[in-house]
C-alpha cells in the first residue's frame, strides 16, 4: 500500500522559509518520479514541482521557480521541498504524490502539511 506522510509545514512570516518532507513507503521510491502539489483554501489542486527518480532533473511551476527547491534522498525514501522567500499567496496545504503526472481527477489520500504565510 502506497503511504505518503508529509511534514514540516507551519506558520511563517512573509519572506520566511520552510522545508517540507514527504516520507514514502509501499512502492519503489528510488525508481519513481515524485511531485509536490498544493491546494489553497477554496481553490483546486495546483502542481508545484517534479523531480525524476534519481534527482537529476527538476521542474517547477512559474510561481515556484527561483524560490522553491525540490530534492530527494532515495536512501531514506524521503522527498523534500525547500520553500524560500514565502509569500502570503503560498498559503496552502501541500501534498506529495508518487509518479510524474497529475490527473485532473486526482484527490490526495495523504494528510498533507499546512503552510500558512502571514504577518
Amino acid at each position: 500500500v502506497v503511504q505518503l506522510l508529509e511534514s514540516g509545514g507551519g506558520l511563517v512570516q512573509p519572506g520566511g522559509s520552510l522545508r517540507l518532507s514527504c516520507a514514502a513507503s509501499g512502492f519503489a521510491f528510488s525508481k519513481t518520479a515524485m511531485i509536490w502539489i498544493r491546494q489553497a483554501p477554496g481553490k483546486g489542486l495546483e502542481w508545484v514541482s517534479t523531480i525524476d527518480s534519481r534527482g537529476t532533473s527538476t521542474y517547477y511551476a512559474d510561481f515556484a521557480e527561483g524560490r522553491f527547491t525540490i530534492s530527494r534522498d532515495n536512501a531514506k525514501n524521503t522527498l523534500y521541498l525547500r520553500l524560500n522567500n514565502l509569500k502570503t499567496e503560498d498559503t496552502a496545504m501541500y501534498y506529495c504524490k508518487n509518479g510524474a503526472t497529475l490527473p485532473e481527477t486526482y484527490r490526495p489520500s495523504s494528510q498533507g502539511t499546512q503552510v500558512t504565510v502571514s504577518s
